[in-house]
């Protein structure tokens, strides 16, 4: 008898793991080496996500596709660099862990397809973000949903302060975009094409950049709807911040789950704060 779940290693450019339910039909492809990123996610149906391959291939690039992991800082730091509590650093935009390598610990084929990924401090990190830290992802595929569990752990002596986000982008045919459509509450967004504030009003996918951070959203839920179908994205209850981005003439469309604003190790607004040696979980589901 076949089982339902099966994960198989792909050796490639960069090594790959597949992650396959059989009864659905669903499967997931994930690179730990690189940044711990989802590169695919079919759900039996369509693929959900979009992915530039050239930038995937090419380690001195951000990957344009895929689920990005944002940790220790989603968004972008004023002037990359931060200062807190007579500490200092710089991070670049959205922190270290979408372009570190992690650590494969645990793979299960029993109640669905799922791994754990590792990341933890090194000299590197602690040189710009002074905080012993581990953080373990665990990825569970069964059926059309993807389940990402997220449990940081502060391993220093002091409280660490953090922010964690996904930067999912989800792939619209370019036919598709302009009636496109996001569930949403929020009636303020920051514009950080504009670079201001101002009534959110229609959400406009189909023309220039959009790139827009909804400051009364109202919900740990979202979900992006299109001709093709939609696809949901719920977080646990720290995902409070979510942000909207695309291109223009690109098939895709982001939307992404923050546990606060962007510049927050700077502002303070949105973080998360682990006292010494304590730990906290945290979850995000995408369903097809």
């Amino acid at each position: 008898m076949t089982a339902r779940f099966d994960i198989e290693p792909h050796a490639a450019a960069i090594p790959q793991l597949r992650l396959v339910d059989r009864e659905a039909g669903s499967e997931l492809w994930l690179a730990p080496s690189r940044g711990a990123l989802v590169t695919r996610f079919f759900d039996g149906r369509r693929e959900l996500l979009y992915l530039d391959e050239a930038t995937f291939l090419d380690a001195g690039k951000n990957v344009r596709g895929g689920i990005p992991v944002l940790f220790p800082s989603p968004g972008k730091l004023t002037g990359d660099r931060w200062a807190r509590d007579g500490k200092s650093g710089e991070l670049k935009q959205h922190g270290f862990a979408r372009t570190s390598a992690w650590a494969l610990v645990r793979q299960s084929t029993e109640a669905s397809a799922e791994v754990t990924l590792r990341l933890a401090s090194s000299p590197q990190t602690l040189r710009d973000y002074p905080w012993p830290f581990r953080v373990e992802l665990t990825y569970a595929l069964r059926a059309a949903a993807l389940r990402i569990s997220i449990r940081v752990f502060n391993t220093g002596a002091e409280a660490m302060p953090y922010g964690f986000g996904f930067h999912p982008y989800f792939f619209v045919p370019l036919a598709e975009k302009a009636g496109a459509r996001i569930d949403t509450a929020a009636t303020r967004a920051w514009d950080n094409v504009e670079k201001r504030e101002r009534p959110l009003g229609e959400i406009a996918l189909g023309q220039g950049e959009s790139d827009l951070h909804l400051l009364d959203h109202g919900s740990t839920q979202s979900a992006l709807r299109c001709a093709s179908g939609a696809v949901e994205v719920v977080g646990s209850d720290a995902f409070v911040r979510w942000v909207i981005w695309t291109l223009p003439g690109k098939e895709f469309v982001c939307l992404e789950p923050w546990t606060g604003p962007g510049n927050g190790l700077n502002s303070g607004e949105g973080l998360r704060w682990l006292a010494a040696g304590a730990d906290e979980t945290l979850s995000v589901e995408i369903r097809g």
